[in-house]
């Protein structure tokens, strides 16, 4: 298979650098159960990728939770806090964005997640390797990014706080959710899957290129510098 070689990077955070995924699970079921729901996978799906209150106003629709969406906010902000501190690394992040820095990329980082969010999640253990992207956009709190994933506008805002403002399709994504997925090839970019093993792969069809983890990247295949 051939891919466009590109020049810049964006990444996705949540279930794809960090192992944050399961604490998000953990933190929505703590609270539906209290009103006898479930938090499937399925919902899960739906939900990976997009803004903060958009989660919760799905979440509270699906469910019919009796909350506002701010009091549901609210909660998981009391769980994010318990949950969020010791949050560990996907396996090959960590390599990846070194090899990346260490090779004078241009990388960003594009999450869904808010600045607040991001804070819990990178302070207590990860600030040094996320020091390594000089450009951040957070989707829950910029006010650029005014729609969230599966919309193009979190990516676009991304590369756009690049220096010399590259081309959309002069960026590669990675993501894990379909969501963003959609967002980046929404946004005209070629996108790196790494989604959760139990995804039908029926559902990553519009990525660019599916792997099982970032250990399993390969960057000759989008014209950047091979690991040493």
């Amino acid at each position: 298979m051939v891919f466009t070689p590109v020049t810049h990077v964006l990444f996705d955070m949540d279930g794809l650098i960090l192992d944050t995924e399961k604490l998000y699970t953990v933190a929505f079921q703590n609270i539906v159960s209290r009103y006898g729901n479930e938090f499937t996978f399925e919902m899960k799906l739906k939900l990976m990728g997009t803004q903060a209150h958009e989660a919760a106003q799905m979440l509270i629709t699906a469910l019919d939770l009796p909350m506002t969406v701010d009091e549901f906010i609210t909660e998981t902000k009391e769980q994010f806090q318990i949950l969020f501190p010791d949050t560990g690394l996907m396996p090959g992040a960590k390599r990846l964005i070194e090899h990346f820095h260490k090779q004078n990329i241009p990388i960003g980082l594009a999450t869904s997640s808010s600045e607040e969010g991001y804070h819990l999640k990178v302070d207590k253990h990860h600030t040094d390797l996320f020091s390594l992207f000089p450009h951040k956009t957070f989707g829950s709190s910029d006010p650029e990014v005014k729609r969230g994933k599966p919309y193009p506008d979190i990516f676009l805002v991304a590369a756009a706080k690049f220096l010399d403002s590259p081309k959309p399709e002069q960026c590669l994504v990675f993501e894990d959710a379909i969501n963003g997925v959609k967002a980046a090839r929404a946004a005209g970019m070629q996108v790196v899957m790494v989604p959760d093993p139990r995804m039908d792969r029926s559902l990553t069809k519009e990525a660019t290129l599916v792997i099982d983890s970032l250990e399993n990247f390969q960057p000759q295949l989008f014209g950047l510098p091979p690991f040493e």
